[in-house]
């Protein structure tokens, strides 16, 4: 299960790169459009994958607070 949604994580990527390169050609309107529809078809289909594939939560309990040295520079 995990390789195949790596495999498909890695073609929506591969995908969302093609569109990027092809944005940065000269287009139509009507390819531009179609194009930036594709990229965050693609995007939102990545980011939905990634987050099933991947599910991570960072909480803290109720009533707590984070430790004094998180976010400070030693």
């Amino acid at each position: 299960m995990l390789d195949e949604d790596l495999a498909r994580i890695r073609a929506h990527r591969n995908n969302i790169h093609r569109y990027r390169r092809l944005l940065k050609t000269r287009l139509s309107d009507l390819e531009r459009q179609f194009i930036e529809r594709r990229l965050s078809e693609e995007q939102t289909a990545l980011d939905a994958l990634a987050s099933k594939a991947f599910p991570v939560a960072f909480s803290l309990p109720k009533g707590s607070t984070a430790p004094a040295s998180a976010g400070t520079a030693q």
